[in-house]
């Protein structure tokens, strides 16, 4: 059992992060970005070695960090939500700040340090890989908004450029398209596991590799808590005898249009996916919730099938 002299407590935000060390009442905030993360390793380097960092699932924004921590090979915990907010309040503290949720986390790894364990990537690859799908979504973005601009009317030289600059977006989403697949060729358990994933009909060679980088837990979950991280597990919203509409909400960043795209694809195929859901159409669901039913219904049976390889 590793003896760490050091706890810090990371609260994860979207755009910056506050960083606590236990015994000290000071906080310090960064930008969740590389340079903040780049800071906050020169400034923390002397006692990082021999600290337990805490942070929390945080819809994927603890991604970077966290994967960046792994790959200095710093000991970190990505804590449950629900065991630190239970925590919190057996300390009687309501109030909610950021900077005192950092300094929670700190408390949580400095009293449950000898039952926490630490966060292992699933490859060695995988901050490079996170980067490398962080820059795909990042042009795929630029490329519809290239595309939308090329359809609106314009001068011709406007878009011959609109032209050149969808051509050149496509080139380099190409080339890490490229590369994410070298990647995950030359890793044996991941290559294993995207051959898995890609005998579920909609699950193609993009989703596949995205479900690889962004749930790299799949495998290692109930199916609740695969639907839940998706962010397909429908919400209860009653109050006494009121039964509220259940919504999906929450779930990692970037995880559910993914899966979106899988069941559109599964919905076409001639499959048991189709037959799924047409019943549920015929049973009067509405299209979109017949959709997220089927998107469900693939994550599901995705972490069923990676169960086997899971390793601990």
């Amino acid at each position: 059992m590793a003896l760490y002299t050091n706890f810090i407590g990371l609260d994860i935000g979207k755009f910056n992060f506050v960083v606590a060390v236990k015994g000290s009442k000071k906080t310090e905030e960064y930008e969740n970005n590389n340079l903040g993360i780049t800071l906050f390793l020169k400034k923390y380097n002397s006692i990082l070695p021999s600290s337990l960092c805490v942070l929390e699932t945080t819809g994927g924004y603890e991604m970077r960090l966290l994967l960046t921590l792994c790959d200095k090979n710093h000991s970190v915990h990505r804590a449950n939500t629900r065991k630190v907010k239970n925590f919190i309040r057996s300390l009687g503290n309501e109030a909610k700040t950021d900077s005192l949720d950092a300094r929670a986390l700190a408390s949580y790894g400095h009293e449950r340090s000898n039952r926490l364990e630490k966060f292992i990537p699933s490859s060695k690859k995988a901050l490079e890989l996170y980067e490398l799908q962080q820059r795909r979504k990042d042009l795929k973005q630029m490329l519809v908004a290239e595309k939308n601009r090329f359809q609106a009317p314009k001068i011709d030289l406007v878009k011959t450029s609109c032209s050149k600059m969808i051509n050149i977006i496509t080139e380099q989403a190409e080339a890490i398209d490229k590369e994410i697949n070298k990647i995950i060729e030359e890793d044996q358990e991941l290559k294993t596991k995207k051959e898995v994933l890609k005998t579920i009909k909609g699950v193609g060679n993009v989703v596949a590799n995205e479900l690889l980088i962004l749930m790299p837990e799949l495998g290692k979950m109930s199916r609740r808590q695969a639907a839940s991280l998706a962010g397909l597990a429908p919400r209860s919203k009653d109050s006494g005898t009121i039964k509220g509409y259940r919504r999906t909400c929450n779930g990692r960043s970037g995880i559910k249009p993914v899966l979106f795209l899988a069941a559109m694809a599964a919905r076409n195929s001639n499959s048991e996916f189709k037959a799924f859901y047409l019943r549920l159409i015929e049973k009067g669901k509405k299209k979109m919730v017949a959709l997220i039913a089927l998107a469900r219904k693939i994550i599901v049976i995705a972490n069923a099938r990676l169960k086997p390889l899971a390793t601990v």
